[in-house]
């Protein structure tokens, strides 16, 4: 599986745990000091983690454009693919989408996201709960889903939580991947943005918890990631609109 790690702030951590217990054999590059494979021949998965970067920030970060050329490959060729925060937002551009400042300012810190009807017959999304605890941490969002894509979580803030799209690429806007230290670490880095989550939300004692319910609703998600990268499981069954990706 490959795994794009495009900052050297969000590894994937437990979520790259999570992957290696389902028997995934993890591939993961950080750019530019770590090129991107040319191709997506050899891998059964590709998961694009997040970053501090804006998704078309191509000027000073001109190997994005290659991300978002992989991504689209994955999507076109139906390579399960999983983007996570930033991930998910050059997924989304790069096969039509809109990504943008969020209008009502950042999102940060704990929160829940709610499923859509869709979700409830997809592979990855069905077995989760009505409402699951996530982790928020973004000042951009998915303004406007590609062409074809099919929304599976929102949240009354912003809409565009979770899509998917070609029936196994799948888009989240918030984090799986994060441990305690991480949440704190860009808090600190970024305080303008810890300010507008709830006081003591981003405090040791509630990112533990926070985290201990986040491995218990996502880490069976990304074991069944694994299963569908590995053709275990079926991909979900196709929508009213089928994205036009050679």
């Amino acid at each position: 599986m490959l795994i794009i790690q495009p900052d050297a702030s969000d590894p994937v951590g437990p979520l790259g745990e999570w992957f290696a217990e389902a028997g995934a054999e993890l591939d993961v590059r950080l750019p530019p000091g770590q090129e991107l494979p040319e191709g997506l021949d050899g891998y059964a998965g590709v998961v694009c983690l997040g970053g501090h970067m804006d998704a078309l920030a191509d000027e000073k970060y001109p190997w994005l454009a290659d991300v978002r050329k992989l991504l689209a490959s994955a999507v076109g060729k139906r390579v399960p693919t999983l983007g996570v925060c930033l991930g998910a937002q050059l997924l989304a551009v790069a096969t039509g989408g809109q990504v943008a400042v969020g209008a009502d300012g950042p999102e940060v810190g704990p929160s829940l996201v709610s499923k859509k009807d869709v979700a409830w017959t997809d592979p990855l999304f069905a077995d989760l709960p009505l409402m699951q605890d996530v982790l928020q941490f973004h000042t951009d969002v998915v303004k406007r889903l590609p062409p074809g894509a099919e929304l599976l979580a929102s949240s009354p803030r912003y809409q565009n939580q979770a899509f998917r799209l070609n029936s196994c690429a799948y888009g989240v806007q918030f984090h799986l991947e994060t441990t305690p230290d991480v949440v704190k670490a860009w808090a600190e880095s970024a305080p303008e943005m810890a300010e507008v989550t709830r006081p003591g939300a981003l405090e040791s004692d509630s990112l533990t918890a926070l985290h201990e319910d986040l491995a218990e609703t996502w880490r069976p998600f990304a074991h069944r990631f694994v299963r569908l990268a590995a053709g275990e499981l079926e991909t979900a069954p196709e929508g009213q609109h089928r994205l036009p990706l050679a």
